[in-house]
């Protein structure tokens, strides 16, 4: 084989290599037409070509024989044979480039380009076999190849029309978030989730991404501007609102050794309302000063319960000894000595007035049974008005006198703020007087 044949071969060959980087093409939606089938040339490589008996190597077109190199190594066969195996080299690149557009694998813009080198080199290669089927089956691949081609490229514009669209939405709810939003842990979570799905979108040209990123910052930082323009203020109204809480447990602290129960309770009612108003303070401090207002709240109460407790023991013990008076109360006979039983009740409410107040709810019960005994004598000694006029003069000045005295008593008590003797007094005054009606009205009669 001569120079001029060696070289001639390399016209028939092109690289199936391909661009790592480009996308792969889309499997065709449906099925495309058959591409005509090309026999291959080296099982009978005599149909499509000669060699002449000086060497010269032909291929059989559609118009006529082409000379395409010259064989001088061998057998005329053996020449056909080497040519048509070239032939065979090409239609398998084209079955592969078919097989791969078919598959939707590699860049289809390579195997367009790929595919026009071997249609140009189809002119003047040297090969034997069917060149015509072989032509009509690489322009069946040109024409798929264009369509992968367009079909990528309306992928890449769909996909980065859908990006731009997702960078514009987020963009939006970030300029919405940044100018309205007050849930500030929320948001912020929101825009780093943001910022974290815009790394992932890609495919935007860089001016729209440029455009949009500058608006996306912007609203980012008029977000940050505002929460920290908010908790610059809470921290301001924290610090106020802990120096009005410092006052409010001074307040409280110099309460807490009051004995003016019901006073100190009331203004303690009142600083809990001044402390609610007050607001927050800083956590800590909040917490240090709500235990140090609890812990003088709670002395002073303490206090006022343990007095309490112990009056209220004293109020118990005063109503038994109230008790056993009545008891003593309640063996007086006024249908014997009148006198004597007079004077044995006079002593009894003496010593009832000594003894003082009761709990609240027994105050009706033991005021009610000393007054029983005390309607007793009374109408006893009406009854024996009834049946004697003894010297009614004197008894009616006796009884004078003894109005007088409880008047006095009664007076004497009002003054001292004392109400409950002061009642009592007056309750004995009004009976004395009762009497003194009677007997001055026994002396009228006479």
């Amino acid at each position: 084989m001569t120079d001029r044949d060696i070289s001639a071969d390399t016209s028939a060959t092109t690289s199936t290599e391909e661009p790592a980087a480009a996308p792969a093409a889309p499997a065709p939606s449906a099925p495309a037409p058959s591409a005509p089938p090309v026999a291959a040339a080296s099982a009978h490589p005599e149909k499509w070509g000669r060699v002449d008996a000086d060497g010269t190597v032909y291929v059989k077109t559609e118009d006529g024989d082409r000379a395409i190199g010259s064989w001088q190594a061998g057998e005329p066969a053996e020449g056909l044979a080497h040519y048509a195996r070239r032939f065979d080299d090409v239609r398998t690149e084209v079955e592969l480039l078919e097989a791969r557009l078919k598959a939707g694998s590699g860049d289809p813009k390579h195997s367009l380009t790929s595919a026009k080198h071997i249609k140009d080199s189809l002119k003047d290669a040297a090969l034997v076999g069917d060149l015509a089927a072989l032509n009509a089956r690489i322009d069946h691949v040109l024409s798929r190849a264009q369509e992968a081609v367009e079909s990528v490229k309306h992928a890449r514009d769909e996909a980065r029309q859908a990006a731009v669209a997702r960078k514009q939405a987020l963009v939006d709810e970030v300029e919405k978030i940044a100018e309205s939003s007050t849930q500030w842990k929320s948001a912020g979570d929101r825009l780093r989730a943001i910022l974290d799905e815009w790394k992932t979108i890609k495919g935007v040209d860089r001016k729209t991404d440029d455009a949009l990123w500058k608006r996306f910052s912007k609203a980012r930082d008029t977000f940050n501007r505002r929460r920290g323009s908010h908790f610059a203020e809470l921290d301001r109204q924290r610090a106020t609102a802990k120096e009005r809480k410092q006052e409010l447990v001074k307040l409280a602290e110099e309460l807490s050794d009051s004995d003016d129960w019901a006073g100190t309770a009331a203004r303690y009612r009142d600083l809990m309302t001044e402390w609610k108003a007050a607001g927050r303070a800083p956590k800590e401090a909040d917490d240090a000063l709500w235990q140090q207002f609890r812990a003088a709240q709670d002395k002073f109460f303490s206090h006022r319960s343990a007095v309490f407790d112990e009056r209220d023991a004293e109020l118990v013990e005063n109503g038994k000894r109230k008790e056993a008076l009545l008891a003593e109360a309640e063996k007086i006979n006024p249908q014997g000595d009148l006198e004597a039983a007079r004077a044995q009740l006079h002593r009894i409410q003496e010593r009832w007035e000594e003894i003082g107040k009761v709990p609240r709810d027994r105050i009706r019960e033991l005021e009610g049974k000393l007054r029983s005994i005390e309607e007793k004598v009374r109408h006893a000694a009406d009854a024996q008005w009834r049946r004697t006029d003894p010297e009614a003069e004197a008894r009616a000045a006796q009884f004078r006198e003894r109005v007088e005295q409880f008047e006095a008593q009664a007076a004497k008590a009002h003054a001292a703020g004392d109400k409950r003797r002061a009642e009592q007094a007056e309750a004995q005054a009004a009976q004395w007087r009762e009497w003194l009606q009677a007997a001055e009205n026994a002396v009228a009669s006479r």
